[in-house]
């Protein structure tokens, strides 16, 4: 066959490290017997992925392939899908657990792109393996069209409970405040506020991520000094940050409570990136994390759903809960590894393990939080629209005492169920890429709080 490939990277991961990688992919596709035609160098903007899109139709390929060697928004794979009718794939590559920074994050690309593509109809198969293990037959199988994502969705339930109309009860009135517009590309973070209202009785405001910034800059001295006191009870480490953005990044925290008591909000869905970086000065994910703490959920990437989930999770819980990206799936080791920046609530810290303060990875700036999460059973659930249904997806596992996998806040987890199946499962429900998490079981009430709210329910 003629095979297409677009390798997707971007430049703000690890460059050298993904060209390592890239260079590895290159060569077991060549080792194929395949025609490999298109650019053999990452492609990191719109710009020069549309013009290899050009080149590639040109070429009159059989199959078109997307490398997914670094993140990246879905934006080029959802163009992709519909500038091609060719079957098309999507290979993602791992990276190793070694406690330092997400190098790569591939897997949260490939999985950004199953749920856009799901979205959008558009077929595709795809794989998640390391060019420089024992990959022949898998990508024999993916260039032959027999992984094919395919479809899962979720069923009625029935079963309800005192618990559940408790929890769907408390929801009616809440309110998220949404900050700033959900970044192109993530259609993870797409929402309707109407349509959540209509479902849960939670109203959503949109506010300005100029409202945030002018509230922090706004924020006392002696405010500020508070926040700064409760971050040293929760963190070390605080001194060797950069102490101008810290004390920007702190003062998030007291934007955040301000607009909080202005509104009436009881969850934040904010865009956390990049202008809190490039235009503000300072990162919003330890305040985050204390606002999780104090059980005020906040999503990252504007995801309005997110957020709702992170409230449906709290009130079933009745604990601080974590949005977290899945960024690792391991077959031979059965486990997950569950990651965010560095916001997770502190109660969710190994007692064995330091927390200390930490800068974003790839922005370089505090305050980020930094600790393993601590051992015990851990639920997973989000309200997701994939394929264009409201649903709720539940998992469930247990977070194990390992080192830590990826700076920032990370655990690792083996699932009640074999990761291999709960990989496919994840693919095949084109599932957003963040869930809740809350330590303990809580899928009974979960389940009853599905049936009062007329969601079905997937289990993975």
């Amino acid at each position: 066959m003629k095979i297409g490939i677009l390798p997707l990277g971007r430049p703000t991961f690890d460059v050298p490290f993904a060209e390592e990688k890239l260079a590895a992919m290159l060569a077991a596709l060549d080792a194929t017997g395949h025609e490999i035609i298109g650019p053999r160098e990452l492609l990191f903007d719109e710009a020069s992925t549309r013009t290899a899109m050009s080149d590639l139709e040109a070429a009159e390929i059989d199959q078109l392939l997307l490398l997914q060697v670094t993140f990246t928004d879905a934006s080029m794979a959802v163009a992709a899908g519909s500038g091609f009718e060719q079957p098309m794939a999507i290979w993602a590559v791992p990276e190793p657990r070694l406690g330092g920074r997400l190098r790569l994050n591939a897997f949260c690309g490939l999985n950004l792109a199953s749920h856009a593509l799901g979205l959008s109809g558009r077929a595709f198969s795809w794989l998640y393996a390391d060019p420089e293990g024992e990959i022949a037959e898998d990508l024999a199988a993916l260039l032959s069209g027999n992984r094919l994502a395919g479809r899962l969705d979720a069923k009625p339930v029935s079963e309800r409970s005192a618990e559940g109309r408790r929890v769907a009860e408390a929801l009616k009135g809440q309110k998220i405040g949404r900050i700033g517009e959900h970044p192109v590309g993530f259609d993870t973070c797409a929402y309707s506020a109407e349509a959540l209202e209509t479902l849960t009785g939670v109203g959503v405001d949109a506010l300005a991520l100029d409202d945030l910034f002018d509230a922090a800059k706004a924020v006392p001295e002696t405010v500020a000094a508070k926040v700064r006191v409760a971050a040293e009870a929760d963190v070390t480490g605080l001194a060797e940050v950069d102490q101008a953005e810290l004390d920007r990044s702190l003062r998030l925290k007291a934007g955040l409570d301000s607009l909080r008591a202005n509104g009436g909000y009881n969850a934040f869905a904010i865009r956390c990136w990049p202008e809190t970086f490039t235009q503000y000065g300072g990162a919003v994910c330890g305040p985050v994390a204390m606002l999780g703490e104090g059980k005020v959920p906040c999503a990252c990437e504007a995801d309005v759903y997110g957020a709702l989930t992170q409230l449906i999770l709290l009130e079933a819980a009745q604990a601080p809960v974590f949005l977290t990206d899945l960024v690792d799936m391991d077959a031979a080791d059965n486990t997950g590894v569950v990651w965010h920046c560095g916001q997770a609530p502190i109660s969710m810290r190994d007692d064995q393990a330091e927390a200390t303060a930490t800068i974003h990875t790839n922005r370089k700036q505090p305050l980020l939080y930094q600790f393993p999460l601590k051992p015990g059973p851990v639920t997973f659930v989000r309200i997701s629209q994939a394929f264009g249904e409201t649903k709720m997806v539940l998992g469930f596992g247990e977070m194990l005492r390992r080192p830590m996998a990826f700076t920032g806040t990370s655990g690792v987890v083996r699932f009640d169920r074999n990761a291999r199946d709960v990989l496919d499962d994840i693919i095949a429900s084109g599932l957003e890429h963040h869930m809740a998490l809350a330590y303990g079981d809580h899928r009974a009430t979960l389940r009853a709080v599905a049936a009062e709210l007329g969601l079905p329910v997937l289990e993975i």
